[in-house]
């Protein structure tokens, strides 16, 4: 056999996976009919668990199976820990879970950490991760750029047999995917989506380079979070901005503020506390549903506690209300009438006023799931902004240079920032 035919061939050898080498590398003899593989053989790894993904699940996931003896690794797809937190690098990304519900509960990893802001932005909680990491030494046990393409569970064996994108084979006893519900990125299957001529960025793998909007027109597609959240940073410095709206996100105002070091200290001693109390709230907050109900309020009462609510900010409205609000229409409907209200005096113009914030619900409030704004609503009194109502007049196709809508409008030669 010569060394060219022994290049071609790949051989197994439970436990070990062995690899093509180049003929400089490959033992042989002329006079066998066999090649011996000398160099380049290594075992295909084995550890009791495989966690996919290095996110917040899968460090903490981590974090514990060590604890109790378990020799673990971590694949992760991406150069860095942090999970969505690091694909969703776009302009606006932050928290809405107010310090200190968003991170670990351990002591040792809060003791040595403080925040910036109420809700800190995505650059800071990959900060945090970099803390984490020199906590718990993380790293340690992490392959970052290694993506998961297949797994499956051998009945003879007994163990998980995971590929990877590079060919390789890993064995475990326990496979854990910590991937979270956005890891498959879904891009809608408008008509002609390919042929557009403009720059489209999806917002979850945004250029962590950033991308330039000043002097632009953009289009967004989409008022989730996400959607809310590049919005208000796209209309400061747009040509124009135009947003592509279905169903109005019932938005709550933030209420951000900064953060100082002393006044964080100054809670610790009752973070342990407060750790052991969120479990025990609805929605896993500070704060949680009264006993009483709507009913049990007077009109002036009820209109005083909302008020309450609405100045504190962030979810309070939302989950820290009447006992009944999520689970009685009257109930949710004296809430929602309280938000259009709220809402509908910051906007300006009646048109985007009844897109935005409609007089009739399009659904029960606090069934979906709201976000956090901070000037959201004021961005489209600008002249540079303006919202297309989706639910009346839809997507008929993307073009080169621009949008179609049903009412036979096309918006032409608009840079989609999210699709």
């Amino acid at each position: 056999m010569t060394t060219e035919e022994a290049f071609i061939q790949l051989a197994h050898w439970p436990p070990y996976q062995v690899v093509l080498l180049p003929p400089v590398l490959v033992s042989f003899s002329e006079d066998s009919n066999f090649v011996i593989f000398t160099m380049g053989s290594i075992p295909i790894p084995h550890y009791d668990v495989l966690i996919v993904g290095a996110g917040f699940s899968g460090v903490y996931m981590l974090y514990q199976l060590r604890k109790m003896g378990m020799n673990c690794k971590v694949y992760e797809a991406e150069a860095a820990l942090g999970g969505i937190w690091y694909w969703n690098a776009y302009p606006g990304i932050r928290v809405d879970s107010e310090v200190p519900v968003y991170e670990y509960s351990e002591p040792e990893v809060w003791k040595d950490w403080t925040w910036t802001e109420k809700y800190p932005a995505g650059e800071e909680i990959l900060k945090y991760f970099d803390h984490v990491d020199k906590v718990w030494d993380i790293k340690r046990d992490v392959e970052f750029n290694m993506r998961v393409i297949g797994a499956q569970f051998d009945m003879t064996e007994k163990v998980w047999k995971i590929e990877t994108d590079d060919g390789r084979t890993t064995t475990c006893q326990f496979f854990i995917p910590a991937t979270g519900f956005a890891a498959k990125r879904y891009v809608p299957p408008f008509k002609g989506i390919e042929t557009f001529k403009g720059k489209v960025y999806h917002s979850s793998c945004w250029p962590h380079e950033g991308v330039q909007t000043k002097g632009k027109r953009v289009g967004i597609i989409g008022t989730g979070a996400t959607g809310v959240q590049i919005a208000q940073e796209c209309a400061k410095d747009a040509a124009s901005l135009l947003v592509f709206q279905r169903t109005p996100n019932l938005a709550l105002p933030m209420r951000q503020g900064k953060l100082t070091p002393e006044e964080q200290e100054s809670r610790k001693p009752t973070y342990p506390e407060f750790y052991r109390n969120r479990l025990q709230t609805f929605g896993g907050m500070r704060y949680t549903f009264l006993e009483k109900h709507t009913a049990d309020a007077t009109p002036k009462e009820r209109e005083a506690f909302f008020e309450q609510l609405w100045t504190n900010g962030g979810f309070q409205f939302w989950l820290g209300g009447y006992g009944d609000m999520l689970f009685g229409l009257e109930a949710n409907r004296h809430a929602y009438d309280f938000w259009a209200k709220k809402t509908r005096e910051r906007i300006k113009d009646p048109r985007k006023r009844d897109i935005l914030a409609p007089l009739e619900p399009i659904h029960p409030f606090g069934t979906k799931r709201p976000s956090l704004e901070q000037n959201y609503y004021e961005i489209f009194n600008q002249p540079n902004v303006d919202v297309v109502d989706l639910r009346k007049h839809r997507i008929e196709e993307i073009r080169p240079d621009g949008i179609l809508i049903s009412d036979g409008r096309y918006l032409s030669t608009y840079r989609a920032a999210r699709i």
